[in-house]
C-alpha cells in the first residue's frame, strides 16, 4: 500500500527525493502515490514540495514513423535502385498523404530526383527521424536542433511530470492514526471511548447542500408587500378570476368603448367562451347610461354605448376590475346594513398584449390598494402613500398630475432613488370618479382613494436585475432562485 510505504520509508530515511523513482522503485502507481501525498500533507504527516520536468513524448503520426520509418526513407525504399519508377505509380503505392510528405522531405535531402520518372540519387540513405523518434521514445537525450525540427513536423509535443519530494511533516508518525467520528452505544459500554482520540470539528464545514424548494423572489417581496397592508389595516381581495368581462374590466371603471387600450392589441380577448352572460343587468343599465348621457355632475361621453363590446370576455389588463366588483358588493350591502368603510388590497397577475423586451412583459403582477370611506380627500390620498411607501424604504416621494379614465384627480408617483441618483416613477394613483362610484350604489359622501404599482420592478430593484426575463419566465436562472436572499422591506 502507497501510504504504508510512504511513512515507513520516511521512518528510516530523511527523505524521499524524487516520488516518479520511489514508485517505480517499489512497483506503485504514481498517480495512486501523488493522491496519498497530498491526503498525508494536509494532515501535515509530511511535507511535500512539487516537482515538474518538462519532457517530450510522441504524437500518434511520430510513434507511426517510429515503427514503419519516416515518409521519405519509405518514399526512397519504394524507389528501384535501378530506372526509377514512374510518379503516378508510386503515389499509388504509398498513399496520397504519404506521398507527399515524403516527396517534400526526400527532396529536401537531395534524396531523389523528382520528376515523371522519379529515380535515387544516392544508394543508400539513413533513417534519421525514425532513430530520434527512437531516442525520444526510451527517454534519451537528444540535441535541440533536432527537437525543433521534429516538433516543427508536428511528430512530438512538450509533456510535464508532476511530481513531490517529501521530508517528514511536524505531525508526522510511522502510521496513520484512525480517530473515531461518532461516540457509539458501544464505546459508552464498554468504556472504550477513555481510549479513542474522537475527530475534530470542523465548525466552518458547509455541509451538503440540502435539496428543496426554494422562494421566488417575486413571491417573497409579494409576502413582505402582503404584511405591510395586513399591518396597516387591509383586507386581501379574492383575485382568482382572471378571465374577466370587458364589462367589469373597462366599462364599470367609466373606461369608453373607443378607448385605445380596449383595442385588440393591447389586450388578449378570448375566443372560447367569447361572451359573458353574467352582469347584474340594473347596475349595466346605470352604466350605458352615464357612458351615454353622463350624470352625477358629469356629460358622459356621448356615443352609443355597446352591451356587445360589454359582453366580450378577455384576460384582465388590471386587477382594478377586481376592486370594481368589491365596490360593487359593498354598495348592495348599504342597501341592507349602514355603510361600513373599508381597506382593500390586491397582488396577482394581469395580462397585457404588449412587446417584450428587457422592463415588458405579457404577464406581470399588479398591487393594488384602496380604501373607502366618507369624506375622503387627495391630502388622505397623499398621507396613506407616504405612510405606506415609508415602509418600502422609500421616503422621499413626489407627486405629478396624470389622466386615469377612473380616477379624477389623478397622480403618479415619484420616489428618489439614492443608488440611481435620480427620480424613478414607483405608481400611480388617485381618487375614483363619482361616475364610477355612484351608479354602484355608494352614498354621495363615500370617496375611493387609490393606487397600484407592479411587483416585478420594485424586486428588479433590490435584487439588482436589469432585465424582466431573467426574473420571472421560462429564461430565469434556478441557481439564482436557490441563492437569493431573504426579502427585507423597510428601513
Amino acid at each position: 500500500m502507497a501510504e504504508e510505504a510512504i511513512l515507513g520509508y520516511l521512518a528510516k530515511n530523511e527523505e524521499i527525493g524524487d516520488s516518479g523513482e520511489f514508485a517505480s522503485k517499489h512497483g506503485l502507481n504514481h498517480d495512486e502515490v501523488v493522491n496519498v501525498i497530498k491526503s498525508l500533507h494536509g494532515f501535515r504527516y509530511v511535507e511535500a514540495q512539487d516537482i515538474k520536468r518538462e519532457s517530450w513524448v510522441l504524437t500518434n503520426e511520430g510513434k507511426l514513423y517510429a515503427d514503419t520509418g519516416s515518409p521519405e526513407a519509405q518514399l526512397f525504399l519504394a524507389i528501384p535502385p535501378e530506372g526509377g519508377i514512374p510518379r503516378e505509380e508510386l503515389q499509388i503505392k504509398l498513399g496520397p498523404l504519404l506521398f507527399k510528405i515524403g516527396c517534400a522531405q526526400a527532396a529536401k535531402n537531395r534524396w531523389v530526383d523528382m520528376g515523371g520518372q522519379v529515380t535515387r540519387r544516392v544508394q543508400h540513405v539513413d533513417d534519421r527521424v525514425k532513430d530520434l523518434l527512437l531516442k525520444i521514445k526510451e527517454g534519451q537525450v537528444v540535441d535541440q536542433d533536432d527537437i525543433k525540427a521534429l516538433k516543427a513536423r508536428k511528430l512530438i509535443v512538450p509533456q510535464t511530470w508532476n511530481g513531490y519530494s517529501l521530508k517528514k511533516g511536524p505531525d508526522y508518525a510511522p502510521q496513520r492514526k484512525k480517530f473515531a467520528a461518532d461516540l457509539t452505544r458501544e464505546m459508552l459500554q464498554s468504556g472504550d471511548w477513555k481510549n479513542v482520540e474522537f475527530k475534530e470539528y470542523n465548525f466552518n464545514a458547509k455541509g451538503q447542500p440540502i435539496e428543496a424548494g426554494h422562494l421566488h423572489p417575486l413571491n417573497k417581496v409579494r409576502h413582505q408587500l402582503r404584511m405591510i397592508f395586513l399591518q396597516m389595516g387591509f383586507e386581501e381581495m379574492p383575485t382568482d378570476r382572471y378571465v374577466e368581462s370587458s364589462f367589469w374590466n373597462f366599462d364599470a371603471l367609466f373606461q369608453p368603448q373607443q378607448h385605445p387600450a380596449r383595442d385588440s392589441h393591447d389586450t388578449f380577448y378570448l375566443k372560447v367562451p367569447s361572451t359573458t352572460k353574467e352582469l347584474p343587468e340594473d347596475y349595466v343599465e346605470r352604466v350605458k347610461c352615464v357612458h351615454e348621457s353622463g350624470g352625477y355632475g358629469s356629460r358622459g361621453y356621448e356615443y352609443d354605448w355597446s352591451r356587445e363590446e360589454a359582453n366580450k370576455n378577455l384576460l384582465r389588463t388590471h386587477t382594478t376590475a377586481v376592486s370594481a366588483r368589491m365596490l360593487y358588493n359593498l354598495a348592495q350591502d348599504t342597501l341592507k346594513k349602514p355603510f361600513t368603510p373599508k381597506r382593500y388590497f390586491s397582488i396577482d397577475r394581469v395580462f397585457r398584449n404588449e412587446a417584450v423586451d428587457r422592463t415588458h412583459l405579457a404577464e406581470f403582477h399588479q398591487i393594488e390598494g384602496l380604501i373607502c370611506d366618507r369624506g375622503l380627500t387627495l391630502g388622505d390620498l397623499i398621507g396613506v402613500l407616504h405612510d405606506f411607501f415609508s415602509r418600502l424604504g422609500m421616503s422621499k416621494l413626489r407627486f405629478k398630475p396624470a389622466y386615469n379614465p377612473y380616477t379624477e384627480p389623478s397622480m403618479e408617483i415619484f420616489s428618489y432613488h439614492e443608488g440611481f441618483g435620480k427620480w424613478v416613477e414607483v405608481g400611480n394613483s388617485g381618487m375614483f370618479r363619482p361616475e364610477m362610484l355612484l351608479p354602484m350604489g355608494l352614498p354621495e359622501d363615500v370617496r375611493v382613494i387609490a393606487w397600484g404599482l407592479s411587483l416585478e420592478r420594485p424586486t428588479m430593484i433590490m435584487y439588482g436585475y436589469n432585465n424582466i426575463r431573467d426574473l420571472f419566465g421560462h429564461k430565469v436562472d434556478l441557481g439564482l432562485i436557490k441563492t437569493n436572499p431573504i426579502c427585507r422591506l423597510g428601513l
